[in-house]
């Protein structure tokens, strides 16, 4: 079978409460929900040779974000039990279908979300959870076992089944002060940019360090030294702050991550993926304001983004995924917060993305010791991301890709 025809099968399969970005919303009054519905898409008309020319913008959630009270069971008298305090009013969501509903602070998302070109991820995790920051980002960005340690990030291995490196400025950008995470790998060039003026100055005071040296790892230190170096400087060459972003971002740390990978995707810069971060979302005490302002500088970044890319007609070559540590604990603490916990939603937008759920909201009746049971293993987002995102086999990740990319 054609592999496109075979992708746009698996798409009419998805794991959706919601399938098809079709919400059942008769329960519920139409000015109280938010609810796309949308005929299905066809598959992409893509060569292989232009895959990477697709960008990835991952979102990294920093510190674990409360799923619960981003995407809220409000009809579960349960989520009001276990979280008297911290739980978001009924009236205060906005209702996407006559279970789940969104916080009001995503207010910004909800043009794509009814547009269906939102997918909200439900129940987001892994078998055998660690709970320490440290070593769950790590699973997260290394796809490994939890009891399996690995030295390469996941993006940075998918590369090396398809290297088509000669048509990109870099394999990847890491934009704000971030660690290189799933973008971290042998012979792997990630460039990164705090601020395009600071890389300026630093490309110009490096030089190509001696191509002859005795060690053969030496050497390949040196040669991907000097790729990095050529990368940067090939992508500075655009003038990086001249180009318009084509929406306003706000002036906080994220919205300018943001705008610099809009003005880098205007301005023609060809790169698989752009790392972002927001955070952080450890609130072990005195959550509700610092959660809803967070999630206030996550949506309105995300849509500003998405408004550039529409404008510029890039929005069918990105697709935004967020990804985070771990979700936290269904119920609250008696600091008014939440602890370390498991399971969490994740969004999914971009102009190929089916809208809607996929996967089923994890049971609040059927807690393993305090925490939420996942129903969707993390590495069936970047098997969507590799096989329908990328048109790559992945043969190392098992997982079976959700069907949520035309």
């Amino acid at each position: 079978m054609e592999r496109r025809r075979f992708l746009s099968l698996l798409g009419a399969l998805p794991l959706a409460a919601a399938s098809a970005c079709r919400a059942k919303i008769a329960a519920l009054a139409p000015e109280h929900v938010v609810a796309p519905a949308c005929a299905a898409d066809t598959a992409s008309a893509d060569t292989p040779a232009e895959w990477w020319r697709r960008t990835l913008v991952l979102v990294e959630l920093e510190g674990g974000n409360d799923g619960l009270n981003t995407v809220i069971p409000f009809a579960d008298a349960a989520y009001y039990r276990l979280r008297p305090k911290l739980a978001i009013k009924r009236e205060r969501v906005i209702q996407a279908d006559e279970r789940l509903g969104f916080n009001a602070a995503l207010e910004p998302l909800m043009p794509w979300w009814q547009g269906c070109r939102m997918a909200v991820v439900l129940g987001v995790g892994y078998p055998e959870p660690n709970l320490s920051h440290f070593r769950s980002v790590e699973i997260w960005e290394t796809a490994s076992e939890t009891e399996e340690y690995l030295d390469s990030g996941w993006a940075a291995r998918l590369f090396a089944e398809r290297p088509l490196r000669e048509a990109l400025a870099a394999d990847g950008i890491i934009l704000g002060r971030n660690q290189a995470g799933p973008l971290f790998g042998p012979g792997f060039r990630a460039v990164s940019l705090n601020k395009p003026e600071d890389a300026v100055r630093q490309a110009k005071k490096m030089k190509d360090l001696a191509h002859a040296a005795t060690n053969p790892a030496l050497a390949h230190v040196v040669r991907v030294q000097n790729d990095i170096r050529r990368a940067a400087e090939r992508i500075l060459e655009t003038g990086v702050d001249t180009i318009d972003p084509g929406a306003s971002f706000a002036a906080t740390p994220f919205g300018r991550q943001l705008e610099i990978a809009a003005r880098l995707l205007r301005a023609g810069v060809a790169v698989p993926v752009i790392k972002v971060s927001i955070g952080s979302f450890d609130n072990h005490a005195n959550q509700a304001r610092t959660h809803q302002v967070l999630l206030e500088q996550l949506a309105s970044g995300l849509a500003a983004f998405a408004q550039s890319m529409e404008t510029a007609g890039l929005w069918d070559r990105v697709l935004v995924m967020t990804y985070s540590e771990f979700g936290r604990r269904a119920g609250e603490n008696g600091s008014a917060g939440t602890d370390h916990g498991t399971a969490a939603p994740h969004l999914m937008m971009g102009g190929r993305v089916r809208g809607g759920f996929y996967g089923e909201q994890p049971s609040l009746d059927g807690l393993a010791d305090g925490n939420l049971v996942h129903g969707i293993h993390f590495r069936s987002l970047y098997a969507t991301v590799a096989r329908e995102w990328w048109g790559l086999e992945a043969p190392a990740i098992a997982e079976r890709p959700l069907g949520c990319i035309a």
